[in-house]
């Protein structure tokens, strides 16, 4: 509400008026070729010219195969001008005859093309920023490998070289009003090229077949969506520059290590740079010196040997002169001031005593600030040699083909051959277009003669969508009583009853009538596809369950209804459908999205431009993890992040309070990046617990269940000996990483009574421990 009185800055102003007088560019952006940016920005004009927008077709790639030519529909076509090299036809933007023609809109295909010598411009670029000068939109396509600087890091992934005709700047996105990327799964592009939709002539990379193997399109999908949200990312911080907001968005990481020009500073910066791959984000090394002092040759030696390294991860250095006193204030607010939310240290190398004297910069920082993560370095440099190949940790042993199957191991094999298929579109926000994109897959499967019927679907009440249902058999809903008022639900008994090859079944995080057979509607989902029917199904990402605490911090919203994160990585394929905030917002202004009477309360709540660019960034990080996830765990390949160092056991160690259940996520979020296994344990030092322990303690068991942790309760006969039993099972159970909050006790209570955060990173120095913000 208060935004529509604030005042707009002169650059705010001179921007605005600057774009009064120009085109919009909008660009389409795809992994690879034949993932359908020639289809749907043709899509896009049709449905700009229903709506009374003048739109011309400027070019369209001949190798575009008759399905997406058949989209060009009514749209008028200015004819390209022909010309040929080397015995190859090229086609170049008319300029002369879009400007007599003078449309509101041209769609322009293949922004990566390099003109004929005697064009007036170089590049097809330059033709589309002389449209928009000239107050004419473009829609436009492009591959995420003909941005310079990605095609290099695109051939180094695949070990393959692009000849691609030309490429654009590689800031180019971010001179975009509109970006659009059309994630596809590679079992999508494969099944296209299986069924001869796609030829070699796709994507100006002729003869690469190599490139259309799995590995390939899943590692430049990766890429694709780490790119994109590298530039959601800018867009994010600049909203919040503008807005006067500080602090980490909570979409993001930012990591910063604190080395010095010491033997473990390669180890620390190392750690910092597994981590930060492993999270995709930003690499901050700083070395904190005491004014006026100079360097030992020792430490010089140190210092460029450092610099090195830094550069070449890629990692940014910065040398900060502070006063010896206020070390641990500086790095704090350095910190702060860099919006980081990670900091990472060595462990200290004082006893009790010298820390109680001298003090402790760890301990420092916990107490002055518990808003960032703190994440302290194991003292133990000889196992950091170690290299274990990430992947889902289980024994692969070649089977003998003769041992004679249990009965229990043939009843498993089959049923895993019975199950079903799953996908699931997933979006940043409601109104992304989720629904309306199953739909659409589900009346093309139907024309290929798959049987398929809608099991559950919510339109809201959006024509567009509703118009999508087509030739649809729908399953009707079953009506249920529930305190005196009828209820609608999917029908579960029907649908297995029915036994289609395909249902739709949308909201996958609903939560079923009080008395349903199952509690959510994933449990049903699940019973679907045990019975062998597939499954394709919609969710939004602020109902991933690990996600809960991210999304709070972002919208201020804690969402209920949600589904565990092993949902999604059961499914076969997971696609986003991804929209810029502003077309989301657009959307919701003219009632696509709730109707008339929500919108103003929606846009001044969580559909909030900030809220929205967030959302999205976390989206396609997500969706990045899960595609790097899926290479290294089923293929054992090594996607964009790269591997991780050696095999993790992580333990979280929980008491019970209010948010036990946020450091559960988070130990989740971890042990899932790193395929490790991961316990949730509880010391209990009291003999009765109180009604609110007892509550607390229950869902703390069932969300580490949920999650796939392992939940243990250990005993002690006073708090004095939390500690001892915690350590006694860590090397028990021979673990690398501690996951713990931070301490809620003041200082006085801290020195009479002592604090188990400072004595369990005394005691585990041996370990890395992270102490995770409040």
């Amino acid at each position: 509400m208060l935004e529509q009185f604030r005042r707009k800055t002169p650059d705010e102003i001179l921007n605005s008026i600057s774009k009064i007088k120009k085109g919009r560019l909008k660009i389409i952006l795809g992994a690879v070729s034949g993932s359908g940016k020639t289809y749907h920005m043709l899509l896009e004009g049709n449905d700009l010219k229903k709506r009374g927008i003048d739109v011309v077709v400027g070019i369209i790639s001949a190798s575009n195969r008759p399905k997406t030519l058949e989209q060009v529909g009514g749209l008028e076509i200015i004819p390209a001008i022909e010309w040929e090299v080397k015995g190859e036809t090229k086609h170049d933007l008319d300029l002369d005859e879009i400007f007599a023609r003078n449309p509101e809109v041209v769609l322009v295909d293949l922004l990566a093309h390099k003109n004929r010598p005697s064009a007036k411009n170089a590049t097809r670029l330059e033709d589309v920023q002389e449209l928009i000068d000239n107050k004419i939109s473009v829609i436009t396509t492009i591959n995420i490998y003909e941005l310079a600087g990605v095609k290099e890091v695109a051939e180094k992934l695949t070990g393959l070289p692009f000849h691609v005709s030309n490429t654009v700047p590689e800031d180019t996105l971010s001179h975009a009003d509109e970006v659009k990327l059309l994630d596809v799964t590679p079992e999508a592009i494969l099944k296209r090229l299986q069924e001869g939709e796609l030829d070699e002539k796709h994507g100006q990379v002729k003869g690469h077949a190599h490139l259309f193997k799995r590995h390939n399109l899943a590692v430049l999908r990766e890429l694709s969506l780490r790119f994109l949200a590298g530039e959601v990312e800018d867009d994010l911080y600049e909203y919040r520059e503008r807005k006067g907001l500080s602090g980490p968005s909570g979409a993001s990481e930012r990591i910063l290590v604190c080395a010095q020009y010491h033997w473990n500073g390669s180890i620390l910066i190392r750690r910092g740079d597994q981590i930060a791959k492993r999270l995709g984000s930003d690499l901050l090394v700083t070395c904190f010196i005491p004014n006026e002092k100079s360097l030992s040759k020792v430490e010089a030696t140190f210092k460029r040997s450092m610099g090195k390294l830094i550069k070449k991860l890629d990692g940014t250095f910065e040398e900060i002169s502070i006063s010896k006193e206020n070390i641990a204030e500086e790095i704090v607010a350095y910190a702060l001031l860099h919006n980081v939310t990670r900091i990472i240290l060595g462990q200290s190398k004082r006893t009790r005593w010298e820390e109680i004297i001298h003090g402790s910069i760890v301990n420092r920082i916990l107490r002055i600030t518990k808003n960032i993560d703190v994440f302290v370095v194991a003292d133990r440099a000889e196992v950091e040699g170690e290299r274990i190949i990430p992947a889902i940790q289980t024994k692969r042993k070649k089977e003998n083909p003769y041992r004679r199957l249990s009965s229990t191991e043939i009843k498993e094999k089959i049923q895993k051959v019975k199950r079903g298929t799953l996908k699931v579109y997933i979006g940043a926000a409601p109104g992304v277009g989720k629904t309306y994109t199953m739909l659409r897959e589900a009346n093309q499967l139907k024309k290929n003669g798959i049987d398929v019927v809608i099991g559950l679907l919510e339109t809201h009440g959006r024509k567009d969508t509703g118009d999508q249902i087509g030739c649809l058999d729908m399953i009707l809903r079953k009506k249920v009583q529930y305190k005196n008022v009828t209820l609608e639900e999917m029908d579960l008994d029907t649908i297995i009853l029915r036994n289609p090859e395909v249902v739709l079944v949308d909201e996958l995080a609903h939560t079923n009538i009080p008395g349903s057979k199952n509690a959510k509607r994933y449990e049903d989902v699940e019973e679907i596809l045990s019975a062998g029917i597939s499954v394709i199904s919609t969710m939004n990402i602020q109902h991933l369950e690990s996600l809960n605490d991210s999304v709070e911090q972002i919208s201020g919203v804690r969402v209920r209804e949600t589904v565990p994160d092993r949902i999604l990585h059961l499914a076969d394929e997971v696609e986003l459908i991804d929209i810029s905030p502003k077309t989301l917002r657009q959307r919701m202004r003219e009632g696509n999205i709730y109707t008339m009477d929500k919108v103003e309360q929606s846009l001044s709540n969580f559909f909030k431009t900030g809220n929205l660019i967030a959302l999205r960034e976390l989206a396609l990080r997500e969706l990045a993890d899960d595609v790097d996830d899926r290479l290294e765990s089923f293929e054992r390949k090594n996607g964009v992040r790269g591997p991780w160092r050696k095999e993790e056991v992580i333990f979280v160690c929980v008491n019970l309070r209010q948010d036990s259940e946020r450091l559960i996520r988070r130990g989740f979020r971890i042990a899932y990046r790193l395929k490790a296994q991961w316990f949730v344990v509880y010391v209990k030092d009291h003999q009765n617990l109180s009604n609110e322990e007892e509550v607390i303690l229950k869902r703390v068991m069932v969300l580490t269940e949920r999650l796939g942790g392992i939940f243990e309760i250990y005993y002690a006969t006073h708090r004095r000996l939390v500690v001892k039993e915690i350590t006694g099972q860590l090397k028990h159970k021979k673990a690398t990483q501690v996951i713990i909050g931070h301490s809620a006790r003041s200082r006085w209570q801290e020195i009479i009574e002592g604090s188990i955060v400072e004595r369990l990173l005394r005691e585990t120095r041996y370990l890395d421990v992270l102490v995770v913000a409040d």
